[in-house]
């Protein structure tokens, strides 16, 4: 796997108030490359495929067990654009390396999340693929990509929230280096909450 491009300056996890004309807001988003992938910034035309992805029935099985609709996709797409555009750090949009097709995202977020324990400062991980390309080891490769950046760029360990009977996810996080930490509920629906430090 080749090592990050185009990287960020270490962010301290910590929001701050600044205002829309700072140009500290303005970010650079890196692209990430991998033997058979690239983690690219996401873009107006990855839509039609993040609907695709949000409301495939599989995908979404383990998070919300609801496919989005097109409305909820559009503001996930704004939201991924915001956090790099507010924190300096976020998600990509995972394409094959070959044919240039996007296949699904991977990345971090801050979501503040209403759960006990709190996740305070550490930021989440998170990865999904559409389902044709499950079973191949793109997820893992993926993920290590996106952690070798993070463990570049934070100075705090990152976390995932997992459905327990995801049992794929929990096998790919614990692969990754992530460890079982609690296990509570988000929404009313069981989820553990595992970590991984920074390298």
């Amino acid at each position: 796997m080749s090592s990050p491009m185009n990287s960020v300056a270490k962010s301290p996890l910590k929001p701050t108030m600044t205002s829309a004309a700072d140009p500290q807001l303005i970010r650079e988003i890196p692209t990430l490359s991998t033997d058979r992938l690239i983690l690219r910034p996401s873009r107006l035309d990855d839509f039609a495929g993040m609907c695709a992805l949000w409301a495939d029935p599989d995908v979404v099985r383990h998070i919300s067990g609801t496919p989005s609709t097109p409305d909820v996709t559009w503001a996930r797409l704004l939201r991924r654009a915001g956090h790099w555009q507010m924190l300096g750090w976020g998600g990509w949009a995972v394409e094959l390396r070959a044919s240039g097709e996007f296949i699904g995202e991977v990345g971090f977020g801050d979501y503040q999340r209403d759960i006990t324990p709190a996740l305070g400062l550490r930021p989440e991980a998170g990865w999904l693929l559409l389902p044709q390309h499950h079973g191949l080891g793109l997820a893992t490769e993926a993920v290590l990509a996106a952690l070798a950046w993070a463990d570049a760029h934070f100075d705090q360990p990152t976390v995932c929230l997992i459905d327990p009977p995801n049992h794929a996810s929990v096998r790919l996080a614990k692969r990754v280096g992530y460890v079982d930490t609690v296990e509570t509920e988000f929404r009313g629906e069981p989820c553990l909450i595992m970590e991984r430090p920074c390298q």
